[in-house]
């Protein structure tokens, strides 16, 4: 529960007068605005800002029983639209454990109670599913319970992640909450040279911009290299946005987009209710971004420069050129063309070119696996399918199976594999102890007919292209943007929104400083609490933080606001990271970011969290050349007035001025799910 200790809490609801002064929009803005609720009349949204949003879909997979638990615990009985919800059966699906069988079956069976569409194991992977019936379309905003609904850009639609307890939220209310991230411009120019593909460029941008850089912002791609990228490879650069650390990869809605619903329209059965001649005729009105719209971030990068590339091993950031691997001749055990990122028709077929009239090497299994059964059933039709068969692959159902680390042909010890997936994590398709990279599907088949990491050209026994340096750059804003917010903060002092009754208009504290990046989940909240359901406050509250700091209890009291680097909060899904927070009786975290699923779990269980860059960077400053201390009380004071959106940072409770910076504006919406005790408390009232 949410509890404001010794403050005053406002009893008149304050209210601004939004001027109808036009403010420039990115694309992402615009999307938001069209899917927020509850909006005072003439707010114009912008990145920081807290918003209630009613997406247009939200799609559930194998973790559809969890969050139909959840939704039945909270009273729900009905679905509030079950034409907002979507379920797929796709990670777990070649397990036919009793168990697993069991959990299908729940799952398909409370869909057809409440009439919500429902997709079997074998029709696809979701996201996949979500694309081909046009769930995730373009201007929409998509959200799914799963990290890859950042794909939905490829297509134009604003697809980003939610946790459980969100989807159970949308179910229920057919709604929920966003914070519109900062928003990077990612120019694109030029054209690919032949032999590098959609799955190089993402390759290149996790390599080459591997620092956090774009960590929790929403990406959109522009320039002149859009035009030359197919959907296909849209939808495998905005996939794998996520590895890169954004929370959205938005493509604009381009005429290569358009001619690609055209042909769509010939694909779905007529009239399709998402996909048909009018919604696509619609695309024509094209929703472009303000020639003035604010980004926090300019990155480029040219195309032309680019050369094959692999991710790994076992990183995404670390990222190396086929020319370099290829020459040390590293022998693959497995080669996967398989997952929601690569593949698709274009895929398998460009997979199929490369191996026709060669076998699978000795000693080297490939796995194959369309993307979902349409994309199957075409790439049989082609041909393409039939002639991965007679090389040697070995079919799998459609499905994400290896790449989540389910099912046949797991990475055993001391395994080198070489995939078209998106994540090589450590351990994660199979033992910890093998070593995974990831690269297009034209050099995953390649591999796999040669037993080593190599380029199609030495299949076809000609000469292999040298690598090229790289021409990218990038340019932040936001030092420029935070020094203008701060003379903002003192130019304009009026309320920017509302405070309800029972949400304090300021919270006040001493800032303790936890001078640390990455302070993950198990840092927070102990691993060894997390599956006991009968931890008490007390305890919570005891444990908190120990594993980063066993001093932080002592040093630390009611009331504190800690402020901390970036990445804060890394790590699991575990929502006891945020209440054994509350368990101290703090209310309120600052960072220079957060993960983003801690930053979901607070706002979920009441606890607010602020981005602040600008702070952290001043207190590391203030303490360079000092001894270092994991928690350190830094006599400074942090003010956050709710309706004017500013926090005022002083040296002392009443000292002189550090700081002042306008933050995201916390609308009401977001102040009553405060108020309630979180999500599932305001879920409760609105039933």
């Amino acid at each position: 529960m949410f509890a404001f200790r010794n403050r005053a809490v406002t009893q008149t609801l304050l209210v601004r007068r939004y001027s109808t002064k036009r403010i420039p929009q990115n694309l992402t803005e615009k999307i938001v605005q069209r899917y927020a609720v509850g909006l005072p009349e003439g707010k114009q949204v912008q990145s920081g800002d807290y918003v209630s949003i009613r997406p247009s879909h939200c799609m559930t997979h194998d973790n559809s029983w969890p969050v139909a638990t959840k939704f039945k615990g909270l009273g729900a009985k009905a679905v509030k639209d079950n034409r907002q919800v979507v379920m797929t059966l796709d990670h777990d699906v070649q397990n036919k454990s009793e168990k697993n069988l069991e959990k299908y079956a729940n799952i398909e069976n409370f869909a057809g109670e409440q009439g919500i569409d429902f997709y079997p194991a074998g029709r696809g992977i979701g996201h996949q599913v979500m694309v081909e019936e046009g769930y995730a379309f373009p201007y929409n905003l998509t959200v799914a319970s799963d990290s890859h609904s950042n794909m939905y850009g490829g297509i134009g639609c604003l697809g980003t992640p939610i946790v459980r307890t969100d989807a159970a939220s949308v179910w229920a209310t057919g709604q929920t909450w966003w914070q519109i991230p900062p928003v990077a411009r990612v120019e694109l120019k030029g054209q690919l040279p032949a032999g590098v593909f959609g799955k190089d460029v993402i390759i290149a941008l996790c390599g080459i911009f591997n620092n956090d850089e774009v960590l929790n912002h929403a990406i959109e791609f522009v320039g002149d290299g859009v035009e030359h990228l197919s959907v296909d490879e849209r939808l495998t650069i905005a996939n794998m946005t996520t590895e890169w650390g954004a929370l959205t990869g938005l493509f604009p809605v381009d005429e290569t987009l358009r001619q690609w619903y055209e042909y769509r329209l010939t694909r779905l059965p007529q009239p399709h209710a998402r996909v048909n001649d009018g919604t696509v005729a619609a695309l024509k009105d094209a929703v472009q971004a303000d020639t003035d719209a604010k980004y926090a971030k300019n990155l480029t990068i040219d195309l032309s420069t680019l050369s094959p590339f692999l991710s790994g091993p076992n990183s995404v950031k670390v990222y190396n050129s086929l020319a370099d691997l290829s020459a040390q001749d590293i022998k693959i055990n497995k080669a996967y063309l398989v997952s929601c990122t690569n593949s698709r028709l274009s895929d398998i077929e460009a997979a199929a070119n490369v191996i026709k009239n060669n076998k699978v090497a000795e000693g080297v299994e490939f796995y194959v696996a369309a993307a979902s059964s349409f994309v199957q059933k075409d790439a049989e039709a082609s041909g393409a399918w039939q002639t991965l068969i007679n090389a040697g692959a070995k079919p799998l159902p459609a499905g994400c199976g290896p790449c989540i680390g389910l099912g046949t042909g797991l990475l055993e010890d001391g395994e080198v594999g070489i995939s078209a997936t998106n994540r090589n994590f450590k351990g994660r398709m199979g033992s910890k102890d093998a070593l995974a990279y990831l690269a297009s599907p034209e050099v995953v088949a390649a591999s796999a007919v040669l037993g080593k990491i190599g380029f199609p050209e030495e299949v076809y026994g000609s000469p292999v292209p040298g690598a090229k340096g790289v021409s990218s750059s990038i340019s932040v804003t936001e030092a420029v943007e935070a020094e203008a917010d701060a003379e903002a903060a003192e130019s304009d002092p009026a309320p920017s929104g509302g405070v309800l009754d029972g949400f304090p208009a300021q919270i006040t504290g001493e800032l303790v400083l936890c001078d640390a990046d990455n302070i993950n989940t198990d840092g927070i909240y102990p691993g060894k609490y997390t599956y006991q359901d009968d931890v008490p406050r007390e305890k919570m509250a005891e444990v908190c933080m120990e594993n980063y700091d066993p001093d932080f209890g002592s040093k630390t009291g009611a009331g504190d606001i800690i402020v901390s680097g970036f990445n804060f909060g890394t790590g699991s899904s575990r929502e006891q990271a945020a209440t054994c927070i509350l368990a101290r009786d703090m209310q309120l975290v600052i960072a220079g970011s957060f993960g983003n699923i801690f930053s979901r779990n607070s706002i979920n269980n009441a606890l607010l969290t602020l981005e602040i860059p600008a702070l952290i960077n001043k207190l590391r400053k203030r303490y360079e050349g000092q001894p270092a201390e994991l928690t350190r009380r830094t006599g400074w004071f942090a003010t956050w007035d709710v309706p004017a959106a500013t926090v005022t940072v002083t040296d002392g409770k009443n000292g002189p001025v550090i700081l002042k910076q306008k933050v995201g504006e916390l609308g009401q919406n977001l102040q009553e799910i405060i108020v309630k005790g979180g999500l599932e408390g305001w879920v409760k009232a609105q039933l």
